[in-house]
């Protein structure tokens, strides 16, 4: 698989381009360097027209003379290009999220001390005694939530998520009912972290990795570390297990594993929903679709068969639909017919 630039380095080198475009110093073969430069993927002309969206939302001339108290209206000191860059890359820069935290944290930790004297006072073993039930976690449609776990890990979950948490003196069980979970693991050789999915084990000591279930289908990505994956459990035909170093993803459909080795900053985008953000390679519109899908109570759907095969690139706000539509028109051959629980997408 050839190595991709990252939606970092695109960025950049689209703000580049727009800031020498603002200032008015592209030559003609500049310009002709820049229509090649937005062909060569589909992720170039989004990241273009993102950047060109956002400068002109947040105000060309306002940015240029911040601080200062006349109107932006006349005419604006000359900025040298790559000032004008990072302003751009700065107007780009989604907001902040604020983090939830649970209530039930500090619940926890209360209940938590209140057992350790208790087994103290009554001379119980130092041991960790298993629970008698699971702690499920759960996140609601459109909804990001993070948990921190008792051994000290930390579960994210997508949107319309559920786990159940089991853990045991000399192992910790998470079974991912639905949905998506990015699990930080705290590291503990002697308890090893097990997540169950579509009939799969993800297993790891300390790491970083996101899992994935869609009916029958299961997805793996790591970003920090090595999982091994292991084969169905009994009644299924034994297969060996897979490792998958740091910057692996892991699709398993029908029964069969595929796994793809990518750069770990590619891998890291992928996980990159807890911000706010969903990232594609040249995917087709039909996975991009079904993505937003996964987060927006108004879904988004496919006209036509030529409109489900265009192929998008780039870094999306998975709350923004609207203007992830707006930038389809500007961009693709792509109608949308708005409606009030849809927007259907046709070709043209």
């Amino acid at each position: 698989m050839s190595v991709r630039a990252s939606s970092r380095e695109i960025e950049q080198t689209a703000a580049e381009w727009l800031a020498r475009c603002d200032a008015g110093t592209c030559t003609g073969a500049e310009r002709a360097a820049l229509k090649d430069w937005l062909t060569q993927d589909s992720a170039h002309k989004v990241a273009y027209l993102r950047l060109q969206t956002a400068w002109s939302e947040a105000g060309r001339l306002r940015v240029l003379a911040a601080g200062r108290p006349q109107d932006a209206s006349a005419h604006a000191v000359p900025t040298h290009h790559r000032d004008r860059r990072a302003q751009m890359l700065e107007a780009l820069q989604p907001r902040a999220r604020p983090r939830h935290i649970p209530r039930t944290r500090w619940f926890h930790v209360a209940a938590a001390a209140a057992l350790a004297a208790c087994a103290l006072l009554l001379g119980w073993s130092l041991r960790p005694v298993p629970p008698v039930a699971a702690s499920v976690y759960a996140s609601t449609l459109g909804q990001v939530r993070s948990f921190a776990l008792a051994d000290g890990s930390r579960a994210t979950l997508s949107s319309d998520s559920r786990i159940e948490v089991r853990l045991l003196p000399h192992a910790r069980d998470i079974t991912l009912v639905r949905g998506e979970a990015i699990f930080e693991v705290a590291k503990d050789p002697t308890r090893p972290f097990t997540v169950a999915a579509a009939g799969y084990r993800a297993i790891a000591v300390g790491t970083r990795y996101g899992v994935r279930q869609d009916a029958s289908n299961l997805r793996v990505i790591v970003t920090e570390g090595t999982v091994r994956l292991e084969s169905p459990a009994s009644g299924q035909p034994a297969r060996p297990a897979v490792l998958l170093p740091a910057g692996s993803l892991a699709l398993v459909q029908g029964g069969s594993v595929l796994v793809r080795s990518l750069a770990v900053a590619q891998a890291r985008e992928l996980l990159d929903w807890p911000s706010g953000m969903l990232a594609f390679h040249d995917a087709p519109l039909s996975e991009v679709v079904a993505e937003f899908n996964r987060f927006n109570a108004r879904k988004l759907v496919l006209a036509d068969g030529a409109a489900a095969a265009l192929r998008v690139g780039g870094n999306f706000r998975w709350d923004n639909e609207e203007g992830f539509v707006r930038l389809l028109e500007a961009g693709f051959p792509v109608r949308a017919e708005a409606g009030d629980d849809r927007i259907v997408l046709h070709s043209r």
